[in-house]
């Protein structure tokens, strides 16, 4: 089955170059229409974000380009409410937006640490509480956060902009349960990709197989009408894989080994992956650990 997007209103930041401008065109080609948001000048203008909608109304499609900087609340506003007088409603969005402050945690300035997150996490939070309401009205959303092998893994050198990418993860978890009821589905994607922003850290051969248009087509999936949720999508060149979190059983130390020795001597079991499953929301644990002490003790919970 052919996705497409036709009627549909999208906005992707970030999207003046790199991932975010295929990510653009490629929502583009399946009939959405796209803000493409790139940060501006001090007129709010972006030259990049400019030749994205010169490129995607030269093959027949709809676009407009937005200045906002994904970190200030009242600009992100102004690009949605922009959005919406044009064409009606929001159905998409593209949280793409993203910087680097590459630094060993002993020598990072804590400016650069919060910046990183400011621009991440915030800014993926503002576009997504500027639009939240409106897909709620609309009974349909579809929004990306983007993550990063960074955030789920780890990076040397790259610990603010590892916080604030595993931050995406724990806000998809949360919104897709609050959004479930009006069809807003939300799910990350975790990109590899050669880009201006990554330029330099991944050698040359590499670079070149990792395109950024080999991971757009996860975007499209993700954003069209029969789209999971809240799933973390990896992509780059040519190979697409699902990150999952999973929990061990675990052990219950109640009644008389409630101590850190026995946390210790009992470790290998505690750490063992046999029986781990994957739970969908947090009180799940929350029941597992009080069914795991009910049994312990004898206690009947029911």
């Amino acid at each position: 089955m052919t996705i497409r997007l036709d009627g549909q209103v999208a906005i992707v930041t970030g999207a003046g170059q790199g991932l975010g401008r295929c990510h653009s065109l490629a929502l583009a080609e399946r009939g959405a229409k796209v803000v493409v948001n790139d940060l501006g000048d001090d007129k709010g203008q972006s030259a990049h974000a400019d030749a994205v909608v010169a490129e995607i109304k030269a093959a027949g499609g709809d676009a407009m380009a937005h200045g906002a900087n994904v970190a200030n609340l009242e600009q992100v506003e102004d690009m949605v409410k922009q959005a919406k007088q044009a064409w009606g409603r929001v159905d998409i969005l593209i949280n793409n937006a993203g910087i680097l402050r590459d630094k060993t945690f002993l020598k990072m300035p804590i400016e650069d640490f919060r910046l990183v997150v400011e621009v991440h996490l915030m800014g993926s939070a503002n576009c997504t509480k500027a639009v939240w309401e409106i897909m709620r009205e609309q009974n349909y959303g579809r929004i990306v956060f983007t993550t990063s092998s960074s955030g789920l893994y780890g990076n040397f050198g790259q610990s603010n902009y590892g916080a604030a990418k595993m931050a995406m993860v724990g806000l998809m978890n949360t919104l897709h349960l609050e959004g479930a009821k009006n069809d807003i589905r939300v799910n990350c994607l975790a990109p590899t990709a050669g880009t201006a922003m990554t330029e330099g850290l991944i050698p040359e051969p590499v670079f070149k197989l990792l395109s950024p248009e080999a991971v757009s087509p996860a975007i499209v999936f993700l954003a069209g009408p029969d789209a999971p949720s809240r799933k973390v999508l990896g992509a780059g060149g040519g190979s697409f894989a699902v990150y999952k979190g999973f929990e061990t059983v675990g052990v219950n130390l109640l009644p008389d080994k409630l101590t850190p020795e026995a946390i210790a001597a009992a470790w290998d079991t505690i750490n063992d992956e046999a029986g781990m499953q994957e739970f969908t929301g947090g009180f799940e644990q929350t029941g597992k650990f009080a069914k795991q002490g009910a049994e312990k003790l004898g206690l009947d919970l029911s």
